[in-house]
């Protein structure tokens, strides 16, 4: 292997015995076993466990807001915004289970722009200035889009953890529900919602 090739072969270990087992209880040893190495090669690569950590959660927070930002990207009804944003989480815990299960544990290593609430803040910022535009064109104060860019990106990111182990309903079924209360409220949700745009 080359140098780079046996760089993503132990981030690519490291990350699913983080996702399995968690920070703590992931040795070294156990890395450079997984991907039959000595533990001196991991040392050489990323300095000890916490710099293999650090380039695991960096990758995974990358992907998760690159596909967030992607899907808030186009310019389009607030609704089908809300969907995208919606979705774009789903389609990660879905396609990414291992990273996701990294990103909402809590790591001692962790730093402030590390860990997955200031992901979800950066989240937040961007469906602010989303929400900030909607309500300028609406005649609402623009400063609220703040509590209302919160409380979505919020619900959708606990909704995505308890989905993550329920699965069920499918995912489409899960936006379309998280989609109705945050678009109808509790006092107009409609009885059997469905996505205006169809995944």
């Amino acid at each position: 292997m080359t140098g780079k090739e046996r760089r993503q072969q132990l981030v690519d270990v490291a990350a699913a015995l983080f996702a399995e087992k968690g920070f703590d209880a992931t040795s070294v040893e156990e890395i450079a076993n997984r991907a039959g190495v000595s533990k001196p090669v991991v040392y050489e690569h990323f300095g000890g466990k916490e710099g293999i950590y650090a380039v695991v959660v960096d990758r995974e927070m990358r992907s998760l807001l690159e596909g967030m930002t992607a899907a808030l990207s186009e310019d389009a009804h607030p609704r089908v915004l809300l969907e995208r944003a919606a979705l774009s989480l789903l389609d990660y815990v879905e396609q990414s289970t291992d990273g996701f299960r990294i990103l909402v544990r809590d790591s001692p290593v962790a730093t402030a722009r590390g860990t997955f609430s200031s992901l979800l803040n950066d989240i937040a910022s961007q469906v602010e200035h989303i929400l900030g535009v909607q309500f300028a064109r609406r005649g609402y104060e623009p400063k609220l889009a703040a509590v209302y860019s919160q409380a979505l990106v919020g619900m959708v990111a606990f909704t995505g953890q308890w989905w993550l182990e329920a699965r069920k309903p499918r995912k489409s079924e899960v936006a379309s529900h998280l989609v109705n209360l945050a678009w109808n409220g509790l006092s107009n949700l409609e009885e059997k919602p469905v996505l205006m745009e169809r995944p």
